[in-house]
């Protein structure tokens, strides 16, 4: 059984790697790393696709040490422990190298193992990870590694691999394989930035053309529209990416963008993820229109009740109106930062009993000298307003509500001013 095709044309060096010209262009930190042939312990943290193992292979290429790799989905301490025995042998005279691929995988004992033979130097580690380092794996490691991270790969960067891919598979199976026009851009721009799902994609349009009567290959774009129409969809629920998304989608509808909105919405109704894309939607009406337009809120939740009612594909469309009406609504935070304060307090301690005149009093023991409640009934007073105190006396004047400068708050705010005065 054959390699994959990103496997088989896999870059040989440095510069054969298509992006991350941050961190490979001559001159750059990583690749002068590379270049000195002092490898010191390494975590690449970025999506897949984009090189990281491509480039630890470089690098072990590179070193006179013993190269070996595990991938933290299936390796065990076992694995970690066969590797060790080598050490101080002539298997391993110069130390071991170690590519531990999906490090976030490994337990902080798994990696704990480790520790002791980074410290003294007898293995080298490089690490890759799809996930925040800095939240998945061990602090210990991390202070004894260079963090470098890898970013997503641009369509056009894309682009030449995918040519170089149809021209191996043209020299492996001396053939002539000819491309319509637009068929490598498409396959380019619809794999969402990873190499590898691209040439998956340039293999699987080979292998499911029929040859003409020459055996010869002819790729169409319906072919490459066919073969990649899901794979620009780069998301994981339990990642980095979901919530990259979703911080994206509620960021665009507070920022008043609804191009940009109805984007980040695609991203999660494409993915499935209609229950988080309906949460965020509730919970931007509520936060950053809020007491602007306060109808929003059971506009919003129709919405999604009928979304969810629905269901996808139908789903998007009573979202969509939901997200634009979001996005162009005026915006107001005071509920949500007088929310945030009155929390602050409570966490502090900053509270007291509930003012005598606010209690459920039924019934005044004999011992107490100033009996009642004293409670003044604000529909008995003008305009349905009394002054009195409801705050406990320890935080009797804070101030949590401030009026937003919105039309509709700063109407309410008029109201009240004018009320209170009367009645001062």
């Amino acid at each position: 059984m054959k390699a994959p095709l990103a496997d088989r044309i896999r870059p040989s060096c440095i510069d054969e790697m298509v992006g991350q010209r941050h961190l490979l262009e001559k001159g750059k930190a990583l690749r002068n790393i590379i270049e000195s042939g002092e490898v010191p312990n390494l975590v690449f943290y970025g999506p897949s696709g984009v090189g990281k193992t491509t480039l630890a292979s470089i690098i072990a290429k590179s070193t006179n040490r013993k190269f070996h790799k595990l991938n933290g989905t299936s390796a065990s301490t076992a694995d970690i422990k066969a590797i060790v025995a080598e050490l101080d042998t002539l298997a391993a005279v110069n130390g071991i190298l170690l590519y531990l691929d999906e490090i976030q995988y490994f337990t902080k004992k798994q990696q704990q193992t480790l520790l002791d033979y980074i410290e003294r130097g007898e293995i080298t580690l490089i690490a890759s990870t799809t996930e925040n380092p800095y939240f998945y794996i061990h602090n210990a490691i991390l202070s004894r590694s260079t963090v470098f991270e890898f970013k997503s790969i641009t369509a056009e960067d894309i682009i030449p691999a995918v040519e170089r891919g149809f021209r191996f598979l043209e020299e492996e199976k001396q053939a002539k394989i000819s491309v319509e026009d637009g068929a490598v851009k498409h396959i380019a721009y619809a794999c969402g930035g990873d190499v590898r799902k691209a040439l998956n994609s340039v293999e699987l349009c080979v292998i499911s053309t029929v040859p003409d009567e020459n055996g010869d290959y002819r790729i169409t774009l319906e072919k490459a529209k066919e073969l990649t129409q899901k794979s620009s969809m780069k998301y994981d629920r339990d990642g980095d990416e979901h919530y990259d998304i979703l911080s994206a989608f509620q960021k665009s509808m507070r920022g008043s963008d609804p191009d940009a909105a109805l984007h980040y919405l695609a991203r999660l109704l494409e993915a499935g993820d209609l229950p988080s894309a309906v949460r965020r939607l509730m919970v931007c009406a509520c936060e950053d229109v809020g007491l602007a337009y306060p109808q929003i809120i059971p506009i919003v939740k129709a919405a999604v009740d009928i979304a969810l009612a629905v269901g996808l594909p139908e789903a998007r469309i009573p979202l969509a109106d939901a997200v634009v009406l979001v996005c162009t609504s005026p915006k107001s935070n005071s509920a949500y930062l007088g929310i945030n304060e009155a929390m602050s307090d409570l966490k502090k301690g900053k509270s007291g009993p509930i003012p005598r005149q606010l209690q459920n009093m039924h019934y005044d023991g004999e011992d107490n000298q100033n009996k009642g409640q004293f409670y003044l009934y604000p529909h008995d007073y003008p305009s349905h307003y009394v002054k009195q105190q409801y705050l406990p006396d320890a935080i009797k004047n804070r101030n949590y509500y401030v009026f937003g400068d919105n039309k509709n708050e700063q109407a309410a705010k008029a109201y009240w001013d004018r009320i209170k005065n009367e009645n001062k």
